[in-house]
């Protein structure tokens, strides 16, 4: 489960392993504490060649904000920006941009003539491939960050037409009447789109394939056997449940999130986890996989016996907390705690 299902807090807590309460990043837009020490980090004092590529937002307003001064342990962080859900990157002799522009000259998400160099995700895989195949004489730790799928639902050819929007179907949950929800599952007036939605399918489709490019990169340079590859989010998005859209709150769609590992020889192939985990405890999980230890505070869990064995340890308690804070504006937020059959929300 993301900790907290709204970009900026979610990311936090997956890199620091500690609680939005801590990290100064409690909603959107608000910048990450400078002493938090995230997972790349620790693996940099270790010896790693770090570097990032995409979508940060843990350092405040900026948009898009390339090459944030804070690196917080990620030392190539020159495809690294801040904001902003751009569908066309470039670079040129000042470093990359945004390549889509609005009559005002300013960045914009337009994704107009944008292929399989330009567009963000394709952008992303090459930075992120440019990087694991470099030659080197230490470990490496790279992040690629990849905005899609999210708002606004647009992507290159062929994936905008590659899904026919006639088979998807309004979710039952935005169908519902008369039950007693509470008010973050409460219908919404349902605004389903079943285009919108096969635009949806097109961006995951263009993600998995680049995805896809990179293992094939890491397999072609004889590393793929010896490379710890995670896949995750930082939050999901409702889909039309309970007519609405986006996140932010304690649903499923909103909340629940993708996390796939390979790590060959600690990791066996094929287990499932069932327990209820967060992006808090990525850092402590990641950590511990690799025997690195750090004495910086952190309250998520180590959970790397539980992936080795596939068995959770006699103490651990299956309970996730996640959070939304609310904004600066005065928003109400919530806690819920969440387990493998139960989820309580306040």
């Amino acid at each position: 489960y993301a900790t907290s299902p709204v970009c900026t807090p979610s990311r936090a807590a997956l890199m620091t392993g500690r609680y939005p309460q801590n990290t100064g990043s409690i909603s959107n837009d608000l910048p990450m504490l400078d002493e938090m020490e995230t997972f790349a980090t620790v693996l940099a004092r270790e010896g790693y060649d770090t570097g990032y590529a995409g979508k940060w937002h843990l350092d405040g307003p900026a948009k898009p904000g390339w090459a944030p001064a804070r690196k917080f342990g990620f030392e190539d962080n020159r495809y690294q920006f801040n904001r902003g859900h751009w569908k066309k990157l470039g670079e040129d002799e000042n470093g990359p941009k945004v390549a889509a522009v609005n009559a005002k000259g300013q960045p914009s998400y337009d994704v107009a003539g944008a292929d399989e160099t330009s567009f963000t995700t394709d952008f992303l895989a090459d930075r992120a491939i440019e990087f694991v195949t470099r030659k080197r004489d230490r470990p490496f730790c790279f992040m690629v960050s990849i905005p899609d799928p999210h708002g606004p639902n647009t992507v290159r050819a062929p994936y905008d037409t590659m899904f026919d929007p006639a088979p998807f179907r309004q979710p039952g949950s935005a169908l519902a009447t008369g039950q007693k929800l509470p008010s973050f599952a409460q219908v919404l007036q349902d605004r389903f789109n079943s285009r919108q939605m096969a635009l949806y399918f097109g961006m995951v489709k263009c993600v998995d394939d680049n995805v896809g490019r990179l293992l094939a990169a890491l397999r072609e340079t004889g590393q793929l056997d010896r490379t710890i590859v995670l896949f995750t989010s930082d939050h999901g998005d409702m889909c039309g449940e309970h007519g609405r859209y986006n996140k932010g709150i304690p649903c499923e769609g909103s909340a629940r999130i993708p996390f796939v590992i390979a790590a060959p020889g600690l990791i066996p192939p094929g287990m499932v986890i069932e327990e209820a985990l967060g992006t808090v405890d990525f850092k402590p999980t990641l950590l511990g996989l690799l025997g690195i230890g750090t004495e910086a505070k952190m309250e998520g869990r180590d959970a790397s016996e539980l992936f080795r064995k596939g068995e959770a340890p006699a103490d651990w308690v299956d309970r996730a907390y996640l959070r939304i804070g609310g904004t600066g504006k005065g928003a109400s937020g919530w806690v819920a705690a969440f387990t493998k059959r139960h989820k309580l929300v306040l």
